[in-house]
């Protein structure tokens, strides 16, 4: 007959010496504890890390231990979820062995992926902005192409909008009287005004 008790004594005998740091005992009946799991330093030197809570049950390793992460440092909801996807399915291939060093270096390996994934989804973030500037840039140069149809619609307002001066200016200059043009710019108007006095006179 398996001797849970002692399986489980010596296993964390075994996490204490690989975990020095990192390994807490948090009570003894049932046995708790927690272990500290950091990534590898990624490019800038950041690190993403996890605290995981292990709990034995009575007939552990023949029955997967009870885990959960209690603590994350940079790490987002999906990261979170992918874990515990991870330690479920490390816990399911592992019953009946003494499995919690398996279920950490999974995390751990996991940490790295997401580390090396952070400097990757940071590049991704700095090129998508890179490119809706220059879409944005586009926009505002671009414009409207200009068709024969659309330059015919265009000049057409135009001109009328140029009538519409025209006339306003005429309307005011009438108002203010000065389309009652004097003698001199008569004549400097109508140069048949020049000779008109003279033929008058030989008539």
């Amino acid at each position: 007959m398996t001797d849970y008790s002692e399986e489980q004594r010596n296993e964390l005998e075994a996490l204490e010496s690989i975990y020095p740091d990192s390994f807490t005992v948090l009570s003894e009946k049932p046995t708790t504890f927690t272990i500290t799991v950091t990534s590898e330093a990624g490019e800038n030197d950041e690190t993403v890390q996890t605290t995981l809570k292990f709990t034995y049950r009575e007939k552990y390793p023949d029955e997967a231990p009870l885990y959960e992460v209690v603590s994350q440092e940079n790490l987002d909801e999906n990261d979170v979820t992918d874990i515990i996807k991870l330690l479920e399915q490390q816990a399911e291939e592992n019953l009946g062995m003494v499995m919690i060093f398996t279920l950490v270096s999974a995390v751990q390996e996991k940490l790295n992926e997401i580390v090396d994934q952070i400097k990757t989804r940071r590049e991704e973030e700095k090129k998508q902005k890179e490119r809706e500037a220059e879409e944005e840039e586009k926009q505002r140069f671009h414009g409207t192409p200009v068709t024969i149809e659309n330059f015919l619609n265009w000049k057409a307002k135009f001109d009328a909008e140029l009538l519409e001066i025209k006339r306003k200016k005429m309307k005011e200059e009438e108002q203010a009287g000065k389309n009652k043009l004097s003698g001199k710019q008569l004549f400097e108007m109508d140069h048949n005004l020049d000779t008109s006095d003279i033929q008058f006179l030989e008539e």
